[in-house]
């Protein structure tokens, strides 16, 4: 009798709360500033998600996707999901990811300080009046120091919870099956959440308890907005866009806190940022556990893990190891968007190249691809 392989376990079935993924392939948000100048995304993005979807990853996740037009916005030709006309634009989208059989689910992306392209306000605000760290990134149009914020008064804060819950409203409007709060590397949410950018001295600032409030009280008020069914995740991270080696100081002490009041606010699923390639090193907390595991640990909730989880060997063993539920693939999906079928078919990978974090070129490729259809999707599809 021949032996029989079994799948990669990356290909078995995948669920987050009430929805079944083909797979447990999703594809990580990724930021491309290829909206319109007013937010709307375009037809080429439109191509560059349906892309995800035909190549077979089970859950699509969109790139950070601004709440409001005060201060959430944190890049030019950064997409929003605040007017009828994103609506409308982003509904083709979702059309278009469950033509191919996939699941969509739109991050919602408040920049907080880390704003420098932001054409509603003149100024940013965070939780505290404290400079960021680092200088902003001229691969999305920034240069030199990180403007001062200012301190978010209370109503400021209602303000940006309410943008919150408005945005998701909209994305289930738009046909979204889920939305994900963005509440890592560096952005408002986690400003609040880390000690050295938030000073505050009322009930959002001190212990750690006190912190995560921000990103608790936005799941709790985008879960009574839209109701028990409706997909709500939350993305954490400990590394920054503007502080990679961060960790939280109470390692797992400070994560078993934040994950449970996630939790009990109401999400569906936790999704934990790159920890870096040599992830399960740089994953690790205090007595050996993950990150990822610790989350499922406290909270009994699908984790998702992320970090060079295009490498086989290593998206087998987090699964099988039971650090994580789902993985998010970033670079390896942009230079391999077919990544499912070609894991199933045992077709190697094409290797990633830094020319493809143009946004506008991997948008052309993606539209290319479409026109010319490859063996192996034909292949694949059989």
């Amino acid at each position: 009798m021949d032996n029989v392989v079994a799948p990669h376990p990356a290909l078995r079935e995948g669920r987050i709360g009430g929805l079944v993924l083909a797979n447990r392939l999703a594809v990580s948000p990724m930021t491309r500033v290829s909206a319109e100048p007013d937010g709307t995304p375009t037809a080429e993005m439109a191509d560059y998600y349906a892309e995800f979807a035909e190549g077979g990853f089970g859950l699509v996740l969109t790139e950070g996707t601004y709440t409001d037009a005060a201060y959430a916005q944190g890049y030019h030709n950064q997409p929003g999901i605040v007017t009828r006309r994103h609506v409308e634009a982003w509904r083709e989208i979702t059309g278009r990811v469950h033509a191919a059989g996939s699941v969509a689910v739109l991050q919602l992306m408040h920049a907080g300080a880390l704003s420098q392209g932001n054409p509603h306000r003149s100024g940013t605000a965070g939780p505290s009046a404290v400079p960021p760290r680092g200088e902003m990134m001229p691969e999305y149009g920034g240069s030199g120091p990180w403007p001062l914020p200012a301190a978010m008064t209370r109503a400021d804060i209602a303000e940006a919870v309410a943008g919150f819950v408005s945005s998701a409203e909209n994305a289930r409007e738009a046909g979204f099956d889920g939305v994900e709060v963005h509440g890592a590397n560096g952005y408002l949410i986690d400003q609040f959440l880390t000690g050295y950018t938030n000073l505050r001295d009322d009930f959002y600032g001190g212990p750690v308890g006190n912190r995560v409030r921000l990103a608790a009280e936005v799941v709790g008020a985008i879960r009574a907005a839209v109701g028990p069914d409706f997909c709500v995740g939350i993305r954490l991270s400990q590394g920054k866009v503007n502080d990679h080696g961060h960790r939280w100081p109470g390692g797992a002490h400070d994560a078993e806190i934040i994950f449970a009041a996630l939790a009990e606010a109401g999400a569906t699923y936790i999704h934990i940022a790159s920890e870096g390639r040599d992830w399960i090193e740089t994953a690790r907390l205090d007595g050996g556990v993950t990150i990822t595991g610790l989350a499922r640990r406290v909270t009994g909730l699908p984790v998702i893990a992320n970090g060079g989880m295009h490498d086989s060997a290593r998206a087998a063993q987090v699964l099988a190891d039971g650090h994580a539920d789902l993985l998010s693939v970033g670079r390896g999906a942009l230079a391999n968007p077919d990544l499912p079928r070609r894991l199933r078919a045992g077709v190697p990978l094409e290797e990633y190249d830094h020319r493809i974090l143009d946004p506008m070129a991997t948008l052309a490729n993606a539209r290319s691809r479409r026109r010319a259809a490859t063996p192996l999707g034909a292949r694949a599809g059989a």
